[in-house]
């Protein structure tokens, strides 16, 4: 029986092929072809990076550990096999030497030492650094709206490496300011928020696409006034591309929409997109409580945070429509073999909605 890691590896497959006839009609060629050194490149972002880089005529090696779809890209690119973590064989040995390259993109740094070794092994041979982050960097316990220069999340405990919900964002945090304090104007971080479109392996916007397309009487979550953010990942990735191809210095808030929007308008969206009727029934935290309901995306706390984004977009970063997010979205996860979609991670059951629902009902 094919386990979870099978069903995401055949998953990044049917959405490398797709991204892949995509940008070949969409890209044309950059400037100057670069060299660019992907420190991953098969999991969810990697794809849409990788193809644009390719399609825009750049020269692309990746760095991973070869476990997670390999041979994705067939002979397209170099693979350069190790591992980010230095005390396991064969660490990052496939990186060091005298060679060059006119970029790196690090979309695996999650451990400050690795990022740490990494920059260590590779210094002086690269000219741009970007760092993929996240907005959970931000210590949200101050006061919003969070810009760039927002306060960061304190530095774990000494010796804490392994990734939890409670440990990301002072992970990230510190990695983050590793690589700046580092390399200075060499960095480019990039601290996306929610990343959502094909191949997303996180199945949470996938949950709501899907549930929305069903109909019928769906358990939205409590406070539908509250701000939603995200950015797709085919709007992402190339403009990542971009940033190294422009060598532009800088941290950018990945936080889109343009214009803000709360839950009930995007369910709303989401739901003129389907086909089937949807009556939207608003949970209370009691009742998630009671049923034993997570619902995906949702805060686990009342309220909202807002990303300013309006740095990247200054630098050309553009989000597309709602409705074409999901559109793109849901033809993908129906296109997955059906292992795949009933592996769905952190999804209500049909019984636990339905539940909710009645507690709903009963006041």
């Amino acid at each position: 029986m094919p386990t979870r890691r099978d069903l995401l590896a055949w998953a990044a497959t049917v959405a490398t092929l797709s991204v892949s006839r995509l940008v070949r009609a969409t890209s044309s060629p950059a400037r100057k072809p670069l060299d660019l050194l992907f420190l991953g490149g098969t999991g969810f972002l990697g794809p849409h990076q990788v193809e644009h880089a390719l399609a825009r005529g750049h020269r692309v090696t990746l760095f991973n550990r070869g476990k997670s779809a390999p041979g994705l890209y067939g002979d397209r690119v170099e693979v350069l096999t190790g591992n980010r973590d230095a005390r396991i064989a064969p660490g990052l040995s496939a990186l060091e030497g005298s060679r060059r390259w006119d970029a790196v993109i690090d979309n695996s740094g999650y451990v400050p030492r690795h990022v740490a070794d990494s920059l260590a092994v590779l210094k002086g041979r690269f000219g741009r650094y970007l760092f993929v982050s996240t907005v959970a960097v931000y210590d949200t316990a101050t006061a919003g709206p969070y810009t760039e220069s927002s306060p960061l999340r304190a530095a774990p405990a000494a010796g804490v490496e392994e990734v939890t919900g409670a440990t990301y964002g002072p992970l990230k945090a510190e990695c983050d300011r590793i690589v700046s304090a580092a390399l200075g104007d060499a960095a480019t971080t990039v601290r996306p928020t929610y990343i959502v479109g094909p191949g997303d392996d996180t199945d949470r916007f996938t949950y709501w696409v899907e549930r929305m397309a069903l109909g019928g009487e769906v358990l939205g979550p409590p406070e539908p006034s509250s701000e939603l953010q995200w950015v797709d990942v085919r709007d992402l990735c190339p403009w990542i591309v971009e940033l190294v191809e422009q060598d532009k210095p800088g941290i950018f808030n990945a936080a889109g929409p343009a214009v803000p929007v709360n839950w009930e308008q995007v369910l709303r969206e989401l739901a003129r997109g389907s086909g089937k009727p949807a009556n939207l029934r608003w949970a209370t935290r009691e009742v998630l409580e009671r049923s034993g309901v997570r619902l995906p995306l949702v805060r686990a706390t009342a309220g909202s945070a807002h990303f300013s984004g309006e740095a990247a977009q200054t630098v050309g970063l553009r989000y597309r429509p709602l409705a074409d997010t999901a559109a793109a979205t849901l033809v993908w996860w129906r296109s997955l073999p059906a292992e795949r979609r009933a592996a769905a991670e952190g999804w209500p059951t049909a019984a636990q909605e339905q539940e909710a629902l009645r507690l709903l009902a009963a006041g």
